[in-house]
């Protein structure tokens, strides 16, 4: 187990840097905010969207037992009652009777202090919260027109398991991955953007026979947590902890999270759990349909078991965040950069004209749209080159390329790596052979 400890300071470090360079924004922050929503400005979009890509290009593209789903956001009420849902996605709620703040009763470090006012014993007594958002389908509201916003992608799954059995002509062991929207009326949502009402999931529902459950549970505990470390998470700041047997859910017969240590400490960033057969028989039962697998090699009919790998974005690119950061003294002043694995990075190469005259900015705006075509690039031709190049830094981009006087002469181009600084004089003709070997994506 790592004995490394968190640094309280780095979580407004990486709150400020986010919001000052365009990654996460406060929600409707011109009438004051919405409490735990955020926007992703034009930089975190693309880290997000990097993460995702990243976690899709290991679970699906690079397997051949995996395939992909993007299941509707709205469910009817039948799908969470057959699922457990109503009756067990709770938590424990207490409110203070002194400062009126509401709490998980589960998460207090005291159940008998307020945390806020300070207050012994005035906690109310504890109530059940269901965590799910409730609307209503069409233009009549009433009990017959409920529908409910998914707390969890992984029931689009299962109902459509049959269908993609079919569909895709996998059999087990094979799995079904998603990326999407999930919503849960948190309780007490806070520290960012690792616990809000509205996130997104990378979850895979992996379909074993019953038998092999055990051994496949194992194998993908080890393989989602070597996925953090590929993509550059020191192993200090991981670690894969098992669920005692009260923490376990409704459905698992085991699992582990994988935990980083954030600012305030371990926390998950996610859980690998043996679902056993709960929900394709809750749903089976529920729905009179069959949800079983037919061998016809063997001649047996079984209803899989399920390991589900269940990873949060959201959270996972905060924490990628936090383990890139870094600050180190460059010259007397103090360089803040983020070391991101280049598949992470918003910007793979940043075009840089070393000054706004016409005879470098076409020609670098030419050679911007040459490179636009393979790596996602920023370009920016304001400020001295310095300062452009700490804002680089600062964003992550791997490789500045700068378009200066000598290369309307020369037909080159400098390269600046973001890790090292080091520069060095590379020909425009094999720019982008040089660019892909270096950010070896």
């Amino acid at each position: 187990m790592s004995d490394a400890s968190p640094d309280p300071a780095l979580f407004d470090k990486i709150v400020n840097l986010t919001k000052r360079r365009g990654f996460v924004f406060p929600s409707a922050e011109i009438y004051g905010g919405f409490r735990s929503t955020y926007d992703y400005g034009p930089v975190g979009v693309l880290m997000l969207r990097n993460v995702k890509d990243a976690w899709w290009r290991s679970m699906v593209q690079l397997r051949h037992d995996v395939v992909g789903l993007d299941a509707a956001i709205l469910s009817p009420p039948a799908v969470w009652e057959a699922s457990g849902h109503f009756a067990n996605f709770t938590d424990p709620l207490v409110d203070c009777r002194n400062c009126k703040e509401r709490f998980r009763l589960d998460k207090l470090d005291d159940p008998h202090t307020c945390p806020n006012c300070g207050e012994k014993d005035s906690f109310t007594e504890a109530r059940q919260f269901n965590l799910m958002f409730k609307t209503h389908a069409g233009p009549v509201e009433g009990k017959g027109h409920e529908v409910f916003l998914r707390p969890e992608t992984a029931q689009g799954i299962f109902l459509n398991f049959a269908n993609v059995l079919q569909t895709s002509r996998k059999k087990p062991p094979f799995g079904i991955a998603q990326v999407g929207k999930s919503f849960r009326n948190e309780i007490t949502p806070g520290n960012f953007v690792f616990r809000t009402r509205e996130f997104e999931q990378m979850e895979m529902e992996y379909f074993v026979p019953p038998a092999e459950a055990a051994e496949w549970y194992q194998y993908w505990r080890q393989e989602r947590f070597r996925w953090y470390l590929d993509l550059g998470i020191p192993e200090s700041m991981l670690r894969l902890r098992d669920h005692e047997a009260d923490e376990l859910s409704h459905y698992s017969s085991g699992t582990a999270d994988v935990e980083f240590l954030f600012p305030w400490g371990w926390d998950e960033l996610e859980g690998i759990a043996n679902r056993s057969d709960f929900d394709l028989s809750a749903h089976a039962e529920a729905s009179g349909e069959k949800l079983d697998y037919f061998d016809p090699t063997t001649g047996e009919r079984y209803r899989p078991h399920v390991i589900e790998p269940a990873a949060g974005a959201t959270r996972t690119m905060m924490a990628f965040l936090m383990a890139a950061y870094d600050e180190e003294e460059v010259r007397g002043e103090t360089r803040v950069v983020l070391r991101l694995h280049p598949r992470l990075a918003p910007y793979k190469v940043a075009v840089l004209p070393l000054s706004k005259k016409p005879e470098l900015t076409g020609p670098a705006l030419e050679l911007l749209g040459q490179l636009q075509g393979r790596f996602m690039c920023d370009y920016d031709e304001t400020q001295n080159i310095g300062k452009r190049y700490r804002r680089q830094d600062e964003l992550g981009t791997p490789l500045c390329v700068t378009f200066d006087f000598d290369s309307v002469e020369d037909g080159a181009v400098t390269v600046r790596d973001r890790d090292s600084m080091e520069q060095e004089r590379v020909p425009i003709d094999g720019l982008v052979d040089h660019l892909a070997a270096r950010l070896d994506l």
